[in-house]
């Protein structure tokens, strides 16, 4: 019984809604649209028909880390394989036809629920997209894998574990589709 309350209380503060005050920077919008992650899939299983889950994480983050059933693949920024020795990370270099290929999927007019890893590259989405005229584009502020943690004394620092569609309780998983998967076309 105990167990039992609290996953019920933890499910709650999960499915808290997103307050703007609590958006950082990085991942507001010019359409002003947000939701958490469990807010999105809640809104997703509603109407999976007409709620559309758009990734835009790299093809190796989609592949390699996971997805969301039915989550289409369009990269906002491609992975270069080059270092950047002040980032400690791999170079990532922006996907130029990003908008033509989501336009090729999806009407202005559609809903689309942006996932990136926490938030960042999907505020970036959705502004390039509302400027091309999408009016119903979603940042999932804590995309995919969520917030690092940093409290130095969590046995989690450093991780995502604090929030995001693959902490939330969302299903999620490896299965590839190649209808939704990235997948570049060689002229």
């Amino acid at each position: 019984m105990m167990r039992l309350l609290l996953c019920l209380l933890i499910s709650l503060v999960i499915a808290l809604p997103v307050a703007a005050s609590e958006i950082p920077e990085k991942s507001r919008t010019s359409l002003g649209l947000y939701l958490s992650a469990s807010e999105a899939y809640a809104l997703w299983q509603k109407d999976p028909v007409e709620v559309n889950l758009l990734d835009v994480r790299t093809p190796e983050e989609y592949i390699f880390v996971g997805h969301a059933p039915d989550a289409r693949n369009i990269p906002k920024m491609f992975m270069s394989y080059e270092w950047d020795a002040e980032k400690k990370r791999p170079v990532l270099h922006p996907n130029t036809e990003f908008v033509g290929q989501v336009e090729k999927h999806y009407s202005k007019n559609d809903v689309l629920l942006i996932m990136c890893r926490s938030g960042e590259r999907g505020a970036a989405s959705v502004n390039a997209l509302a400027e091309a005229g999408f009016t119903r584009a979603y940042n999932i502020v804590d995309g995919f894998e969520g917030i690092m943690i940093k409290d130095k004394k969590s046995l989690h620092f450093g991780r995502r574990h604090k929030n995001g569609w693959k902490n939330s309780g969302a299903p999620w998983g490896y299965p590839l589709d190649p209808e939704l998967m990235y997948l570049e076309t060689k002229p």
